[in-house]
């Protein structure tokens, strides 16, 4: 079974650009504190990088 993370919004996308605003959209998060179980592929968590300053990952699954 694929490794899955939670990921969770903990920044607002108000004024910040809009490359970070629609990386959030892409990891399926638009509103403050809410979680996303996602896939622990690279490209995920490339996006998750770039705007770490607006998300934490909460858990890490088998």
């Amino acid at each position: 079974m694929a490794k899955t993370i939670v990921v969770k919004q903990i920044g607002s996308p108000i004024r910040r650009p809009q490359a970070q605003r629609q990386t959030l959209i892409g990891l399926g998060l638009n509103k403050m504190h809410k979680t996303r179980e996602l896939e622990d592929t690279p490209s995920v968590r490339g996006m998750i990088a770039k705007i770490s300053h607006m998300v934490e990952i909460v858990e890490e699954r088998d």
